[in-house]
């Protein structure tokens, strides 16, 4: 099975529009320039720039003016083999067709030549079919700011003269035209970046030639954390790592709680509950603060966990009875006596069932999930050590028990490590096989199970009908999906390496 990719579309603000499209369109400025594509006339964004900053100024807002917006779109590699120019002009359209805004976009590579993608910058005004023109009806007074007064004298000095960069518009003249419309909303909505994620994806997909290579838009609705990627020169690529870091605590332990069997639903809850909400308060309350995210990030594991030992405790408190529930479930499988059913001269004989491809997985799926369920317990008992150790530690006071406390200490940060370490590869495990994460692997398992058993009640009722035995599987058969299964996974390693050889997105 494929590494599934998630599609990679980033959006960023900017405030020196016209620096940001010298940027992208210089090759001067740019190693691994391939195509420049326009949709409207150059001065159209000096005109935007220009626009944007007097709205800003007459709004009195504190911070930046925004001048403009930019999509970064990371492209297949194998995308090389189209033809720039009208793969940018593809991409560049599409976008203005779906929202009717002006747009200039550039095709790169890195130095490397390992992330092609493209830079599309996006107009969020439209130009007016006939400008609107504003007479004065009276003299108008204009401040430094370019903020309107009301009277003459808020603009002059103390000699009485007027003010250094401040103006009179006389009565009868145009004190104000606008050739652009208000900026358009949605953009700013966080839904956009999902709904352009979705339709590029879209986009890319029709042109993916190989199906197996396939994108996926990330579900932020689902029970995992998004990593962000770090761009070059980043300033922030420090706080981005460390983000990233305490997200990876949590998804792998949410694989561990999908493992355990905690379900979907509750998962989701503390996620909402835990991270999203306390988020959006934080965010109310102190404005964006990225040291707040480890706290928030790390109380969610420890709910999360609390749920993952709950039922390790449930199971072990009903080993026993579930032991004797499933061998009640399970009918003991009779005989079945060899006939020889009567067939009608009109009837011919039922054809045999055949396994359906996902059935066939199902045994090869099995051991897998055993697997993740052997590595889940190791660490909860883990855990469980860990947790006797600090106990002991919390309980060792005083100067005579110094050393003991110490070498506590020790054997405490060793199973810290280990326990860390072995949730690394219980995440990492499935990635071996082409899974993105446990939740991926355990819904295909879950259907291969469904299906297996829907092959193995049709079996059983051919044999009863036919009085003939379905040969179990061969030892020849048994080794070729061994065989099969090593190859997956050597397969998935050296995809693996040849990612990290071309570096991150």
């Amino acid at each position: 099975m494929p590494i599934v990719r998630n599609s990679f579309i980033q959006m960023s603000k900017l405030p020196n529009l016209k620096g940001r499209i010298s940027y992208i369109s210089s090759k001067a400025r740019q190693e691994n320039l391939y195509a420049v594509y326009e949709t409207t006339e150059r001065k159209f964004w000096t005109e935007l720039a220009r626009c944007n900053q007097e709205e800003f100024k007459k709004s009195g807002t504190e911070g930046t003016c925004i001048e403009a917006r930019e999509l970064i779109i990371a492209l297949p590699e194998s995308f090389v083999d189209y033809e720039s120019d009208k793969l940018l002009k593809l991409f560049t359209e599409h976008f203005k067709q779906n929202y009717g805004v002006e747009c200039i976009s550039a095709l790169h590579h890195n130095k490397r030549k390992t992330n092609y993608h493209i830079h599309l910058i996006f107009s969020e005004r439209k130009l007016l079919d006939e400008p609107v023109e504003k007479i004065a009806t009276r003299n108008m007074f204009y401040d430094e700011n370019g903020k309107h007064v009301r009277t003459k004298k808020e603009i002059l000095d103390e000699t009485g003269q007027l003010r250094s960069g401040c103006k009179i518009i006389p009565k009868g003249e145009v004190y104000e035209r606008n050739i652009f419309t208000v900026k358009d909303s949605r953009f700013k909505n966080d839904s956009f970046l999902d709904e352009v994620k979705r339709s590029y994806t879209d986009l890319i997909n029709i042109y993916v030639k190989d199906d197996k290579q396939k994108l996926k838009v990330f579900d932020r609705n689902g029970v995992y954390l998004p990593t962000k990627k770090i761009g070059k020169n980043n300033p922030k690529a420090e706080q981005i790592k460390t983000d990233n870091q305490y997200r990876t605590m949590w998804n792998q332990t949410v694989d561990r709680a999908l493992i355990s069997g905690v379900a979907e639903r509750q998962i989701l809850e503390v996620k909402q509950g835990e991270i999203e909400q306390k988020v959006k308060a934080s965010i109310q309350k102190s404005g964006r603060n990225p040291a707040l995210l480890k706290s928030i990030i790390m109380t969610a594991i420890y709910a999360l966990e609390l749920l993952i030992g709950k039922v390790f405790k449930m199971a072990s408190q009903k080993a026993d009875k579930s032991i004797e529930t499933v061998e009640k479930a399970e009918p003991e499988k009779k005989p079945v006596k060899s006939v020889n059913p009567v067939v009608k001269d009109d009837e011919s004989e039922p054809e045999m069932p055949k396994k359906s491809v996902l059935a066939s997985k199902f045994h090869r799926l099995e051991g897998i999930y055993k697997n993740l369920g052997e590595q889940n317990n190791a660490i909860y008992e883990r855990e469980l050590q860990l947790a006797g150790v600090e106990k002991e530690i919390a309980g060792a006071k005083g100067f005579f028990k110094a050393k003991q406390r110490k070498e506590l200490q020790e054997q405490a940060e060793q199973l810290q490590t280990q326990i860390a370490s072995m949730k690394q590869y219980l995440s990492s495990f499935v990635h071996g096989y082409g899974y993105k994460n446990v939740k991926e692997f355990l819904a295909e398992f879950k259907a291969s199970k469904a299906e297996y058993a829907d092959y193995q009640s049709a079996v059983a009722k051919w044999e009863q009908q036919t009085g003939n035995k379905v040969e179990a599987d061969s030892m020849k058969a048994r080794l070729q999906r061994k065989q099969q299964e090593v190859q997956e996974r050597e397969n998935s390693r050296q995809s693996h390496r040849h990612k990290n050889a071309r570096g991150a997105r």
